[in-house]
């Protein structure tokens, strides 16, 4: 019998377009053991069905702890996260009971009334940010747009006073352009982070607000509130987590529209005529299509078990692939096209289960604002670069462009 060979994963050429490779997968193997670039060996799970039970099963644990040792208590998988997860305990890698009981502190601070009364703060941003490239006439998308709004959003959420914000954006900067490695500059960036945090957490105990630091200090259930080292934790995670899957989602959008001059004009005449419905399931679809975050979070099983009829062992990482079960065609009508009016969407792009991510909300309200608002004040803003030498950030779970060039000549509309 004759079958292709499996794809090289994790490539530069994978990166730039890994859907082609996620296709085969789930058709051949769904169920995949690989060997990551770090040397840790994990399993792939590539179709819808698949990968909405995973990311909802409970064997499946969120804690480092419970990846496998060998016969001398060492790790078997050498995941470096082992080292640092003593460091930083927060949702993403954290099980119940813990985790029920610091979601439901987070949640009373970080509820729809907040996400929404953020609105016209995320507005005043995404136009201030077009006005200081507008009249050059051409602009970076990612380093002068979907870069700096989301850090700049997320700081004033968390109550960043504003003459500390650009240090947050240097800080951030060094994480995007060399990844979460624990050498040189990164390093010295988080521990940066986690003092400037440390510290304000500190004067907000003292002097509260009303911003998110503040309700999470402010949060209590049943008499238990967060302690200094889980809110400082929080607040890293929806800095980190935050800005990073909004710039993929403002720039993989606005590539996705550039290679769908149709898409994008349906997607134009529904920000002409403001037709919020329309522009609601485009987030949707742009989320489902290319969406920032590629692979779902280190889950290790805590005991044997099977997946899609492959049999998984204890302590083995599993890694749910969200990008390729938004494009299984046994989930999905025809999933390798955009389209914006799609309507039977459940789309696996923030999750699913009790990790769905909290912050979808905010980050849905941030992407819809600044496409709209891109595409309704550069309305003929155009891809200033051969598709083909565009370059994506290498990374495990997010994914992104490094740059996005692009050129207009007109500027319409008015701030909104």
């Amino acid at each position: 019998m004759n079958r292709t060979p499996p794809p090289e994963l994790f490539t530069w050429e994978f990166a730039t377009d890994p859907y082609p490779a996620y296709a085969w997968l789930r058709e051949h193997s769904p169920v995949h053991r690989t060997t990551l670039p770090s040397g840790v060996e994990a399993w792939l799970v590539t179709r819808y069905a698949d990968a909405r039970l995973a990311l909802a099963d409970s064997r499946l644990s969120k804690n480092p702890a419970n990846h496998a040792k060998d016969a001398e208590g060492k790790s078997r998988t050498g995941i470096p996260g082992e080292r640092s997860a003593n460091l930083m305990t927060h949702l993403l890698n954290i099980d119940p009971p813990d985790h029920t009981r610091l979601r439901r502190l987070v949640s009373k601070a970080f509820t729809p009334r907040t996400i929404a009364a953020f609105g016209p703060r995320v507005q005043e941003l995404a136009d201030r940010l077009i006005d200081d490239f507008a009249e050059k006439g051409e602009a970076d998308l990612i380093h002068d747009f979907a870069f700096p709004l989301p850090i700049y959003a997320i700081c004033d959420l968390l109550g960043v006073p504003e003459e500390d914000q650009d240090d947050f954006r240097d800080w951030a900067g060094m994480m995007i352009r060399h990844g979460g490695g624990p050498r040189g500059g990164v390093a010295r960036s988080v521990k940066k982070i986690r003092a400037y945090l440390a510290e304000l957490i500190r004067r907000k105990r003292e002097t509260p607000g009303d911003d998110l630091i503040s309700g999470l200090i402010r949060a209590s259930d049943h008499g238990e509130h967060l302690t200094g080292n889980e809110a400082a934790a929080m607040c890293f995670v929806i800095l980190f987590a935050g800005f990073e899957t909004t710039i993929n989602l403002i720039g993989n959008s606005a590539h996705a529209f550039f290679r769908n001059p149709s898409q994008r004009a349906v997607f134009q005449s529904a920000v002409q005529r403001g037709d919020d419905r329309l522009l609601d399931t485009a987030v949707e679809e742009l989320l489902r299509f290319d969406g920032p975050v590629e692979l779902a979070t280190w889950r290790y099983a805590t005991e044997a078990l099977d997946i899609g009829g492959t049999q998984i062992r204890e302590g083995d990482p599993v890694l749910v692939v969200l990008a390729a079960a938004d494009r299984d065609p046994a989930r999905f009508h025809e999933p390798e096209s955009l389209d914006l009016s799609r309507r039977d969407n459940q789309h696996l792009g923030y999750g699913h289960g009790i990790h769905y991510c909290l912050g979808a909300p905010l980050a849905r309200l941030e992407g819809r604002t600044a496409l709209e608002t891109l595409f309704r004040r550069l309305p003929d803003v155009r891809l200033a670069a051969d598709p083909d030498d565009l370059r994506w950030r290498g990374g495990l779970i997010m994914r992104g462009l490094r740059t996005l060039p692009v050129e207009f000549t007109a500027v319409g509309g008015t701030p909104g």
